[in-house]
């Protein structure tokens, strides 16, 4: 009898998990994680380009450009620096209680909110509405100085993260060619941090606020799918693809 009982909750515990039931929530939101943190790379080797994907799909799209826009909305309309900040950080934490309540992975929406939260409060201390972008602007600097360091030190961004998503992180390194393509295409992301601070750092400077929220909106997410779909463009050839093998043949 106890074996039938315990043999019955197995076959309870299985069923339920077929069922979708909490047993696989955390197996799925855990596998929902990993795979979005292996997007940009799987989007680098991949045959095809997605706009959609490089965006984060369009509900990762209306997350990231949401708070910014409320920003400079509030602020052309009402003025000031405390409305615009509030409504600001309000649209993000709409945003991520919706998510809450759907059970969908907040990921993306957290990595927004750290964001919004940390202009937010660079704003209040200073009481300056401009100052909202400004860890914008020291990410871009940042992300701008290691990029270029892995050029110089020939460990090109580019190669390593489409090196692993082949399985040889450092095998590209000894071909001249792929190593030429890498740095290149690494250089376009360089590129993209320079013209973002060359077109928003004199705007900041000047007080020019909804202008520099509007240029802050124009080249985060689509100037950053413009650019990966560029650097697609320069890598998608420069690793060799796997022959496909012959299905064994039956004994």
């Amino acid at each position: 009898m106890t074996r039938e009982r315990d043999a019955e909750r197995d076959d309870q515990g299985v069923n339920a998990g077929r069922d979708g039931t909490q047993a696989d929530e955390p197996a799925i939101e855990a596998a929902s994680q990993k795979a979005s943190e292996g997007r940009i790379g799987q989007m680098l080797s991949s045959d095809e380009f997605s706009f959609q994907e490089a965006v984060g799909g369009w509900r990762g799209f209306i997350e990231s450009v949401a708070p910014g826009f409320v920003f400079v909305l509030m602020f052309l309309t009402v003025g000031g620096m405390r409305v615009p900040v509030i409504a600001a950080v309000a649209t993000m934490a709409v945003l991520v209680v919706i998510r809450l309540i759907q059970r969908s992975s907040i990921q993306q929406a957290l990595a927004g909110a750290v964001g919004v939260a940390i202009g937010a409060i660079w704003a209040w201390r200073t009481g300056e509405p401009e100052d909202y972008f400004v860890p914008g602007l020291w990410i871009n600097t940042i992300y701008g100085i290691g990029t270029v360091i892995s050029m110089v030190v020939r460990w090109p961004l580019v190669g390593i993260v489409v090196g692993l998503i082949h399985g040889d992180w450092k095998g590209w390194r000894s071909d001249p060619v792929q190593m030429r393509v890498f740095q290149r295409a690494t250089a376009v992301l360089v590129g993209m941090y320079i013209l973002r601070l060359a077109v928003q750092l004199p705007l900041y400077f000047t007080d020019q606020v909804a202008a520099l929220g509007t240029a802050r909106l124009a080249m985060g997410v689509p100037l950053f799918a413009l650019t990966l779909w560029v650097v697609w463009l320069m890598v998608r050839n420069a690793t060799p693809r796997p022959e496909p093998q012959d299905p064994p043949q039956p004994t």
